[in-house]
């Protein structure tokens, strides 16, 4: 079997750098890691995962953050701040009223809080992390999360 794996590969090495390619480049299912901004705090809104689509974000289209998370009690309405960091320096922030992004009242239990953004063409590629803060009506933190992703100015691989 060995032999014969071997001889293939010396046989078609055009074969076997295409395949290599194909699996570098295919898209593969990554978590997103979710961090608390005080790791000893105790949240009233707990974030279970994030899903990023297109992972990596294009520059220039439009990209979806879905935060899945859950709350022990009903939340009215409040604020979501936005600040995003490029190379520890903050590079954009905006605030948010929440009932724009899921509609309100939000009730006890689990949730689906999403956003679209279309990012400008000329976003510069690389790292980014993403510090969301989450206020009820009253200004009071319901939580503070931090989690990374990419921009890229094309993508890999065919959009699916």
């Amino acid at each position: 079997m060995a032999t014969s794996l071997f001889s293939f590969l010396t046989a078609k090495p055009t074969l076997f750098v295409l395949a290599a390619i194909c699996l570098l480049l295919a898209p593969s299912a990554r978590a997103t890691d979710v961090k608390y901004c005080d790791a000893k705090a105790n949240y009233a809104v707990k974030v279970e995962g994030i899903k990023i689509t297109p992972d990596p974000v294009i520059a220039g289209k439009q990209a979806n953050f879905a935060i899945s998370a859950s709350t022990a009690e009903a939340i009215s309405g409040g604020q979501v701040l936005l600040e995003v960091y490029l190379l520890g320096f903050r590079v954009h922030s905006e605030t948010r009223d929440l009932c724009e992004d899921i509609s309100c009242p939000i009730a006890a239990g689990d949730f689906l809080l999403s956003h679209s953004q279309s990012l400008p063409g000329f976003t510069p590629p690389g790292s980014y992390t993403l510090r969301m803060t989450l206020k009820n009506s009253k200004k009071k933190q319901l939580t503070c999360v931090s989690f990374d992703f990419s921009i890229s100015w094309w993508a890999l691989v065919a959009d699916y």
